[in-house]
């Protein structure tokens, strides 16, 4: 179960390793783009060409989807960035259901945690297989396993990096519960010394949006987590004009040399740098895209727009 690219590799070495994979279930087809032509999850894609059956349903509760996954008669579920279960969906396959999720819970539970990982400025992260209880992210722990974040990474380098990590992973899981030899840990005996557990909800415009009011460690953090999707955000506004357009920043480097200017302040020589001013120094940016542009080096960015005095970051 499961429908974007991160649950495809884990699907491909499942079948690869001669797992019987007798059903996929995944979101139904929609429309996407400027033309709106019908866009097939990831997963079906590779099932389709594996002649793999997919189930789409549109609510997990269909009477009719649950009889169609009752006469596949499943062993083991296994869940990949999907959505939440009802009982009756979970409780079926005899061996029952697991769920890979991207960070070593109980910490991170929800829909964005590699994101919020690097936005928080962690320096580990992980995988966790659970078997699925009532509550979302809360059963029982299967396996774990750590995975350090580099301080350049972007959330895009470690989605990378878990896919085909957490796919070995789910194999293992797979492996050890066909053989009956997995021993689930409750997440209560694995709370964090400071018994602090941080969430991963899902991002909105607003949560993505920087702040400059912030450190500038806090706002390369929060751009790294975001990049390359959905992006950090901001505004450029020209204080004359009162013309605004918005602009996305992938990746930015930090210059903690105090700043007397306001936060959002614009500093540039019009051909090499492009910094703006946050609560304890400079962001320093190197990859950018204005609202109806393409993605661009900040170089090429200053030769084709002119950066006014009067231009700020909000």
């Amino acid at each position: 179960m499961g429908t974007p690219e991160f649950a495809v590799e884990s699907l491909k070495v499942l079948v690869e390793n001669g797992c019987n994979v007798v059903g996929v279930i995944t979101a139904p087809d929609k429309p996407a783009g400027r033309g709106l032509r019908v866009f097939e999850p990831a997963v079906k894609q590779y099932a389709v060409s594996r002649k793999i059956p997919v189930l789409q349903p549109e609510k997990l509760k269909n009477p009719e989807f649950l009889k169609q996954l009752e006469e596949l008669k499943p062993d083991i579920q296994i869940v990949v960035a999907f959505r939440m279960l009802p009982e009756a969906v979970w409780k079926l396959p005899l061996l029952g259901t697991f769920n890979l999720h991207a960070s070593l819970l109980p910490q991170y539970r929800g829909a964005a945690p590699l994101n919020w990982a690097i936005i928080n400025g962690e320096t580990v992260t992980g995988l966790t297989t659970f078997l699925l209880a009532q509550e979302i992210d809360t059963g029982n722990i299967i396996f774990q396993e750590k995975e350090p974040i580099p301080s350049d990474d972007t959330v895009g380098d470690l989605h990378d990096r878990l896919m085909v990590k957490g796919a070995q992973l789910v194999l293992k899981t797979v492996n050890a519960m066909a053989e009956g030899n997995i021993r689930p840990i409750r997440q209560d005996l694995v709370l964090p010394s400071t018994g602090e557990l941080k969430p991963a909800p899902k991002l909105t415009r607003e949560t993505i949006r920087i702040d400059w009011n912030k450190p500038a460690e806090e706002i390369r953090n929060h751009i790294r987590g975001l990049s390359p999707y959905p992006a950090a955000w901001t505004i450029l506004r020209n204080s004359s004009t009162g013309l605004e357009t918005e602009m996305k920043i992938f990746f930015a480097g930090k210059d903690t040399v105090a700043s007397p200017e306001k936060p959002g302040t614009i500093l540039s020589d019009g051909k090499k740098y492009f910094k703006i001013a946050c609560a304890d120094g400079w962001i320093s940016i190197t990859d950018l895209q204005l609202a109806g542009k393409r993605r661009m080096k900040v170089e090429e960015f200053l030769r084709g727009f002119q950066v006014l005095k009067t231009l700020v970051a909000e």
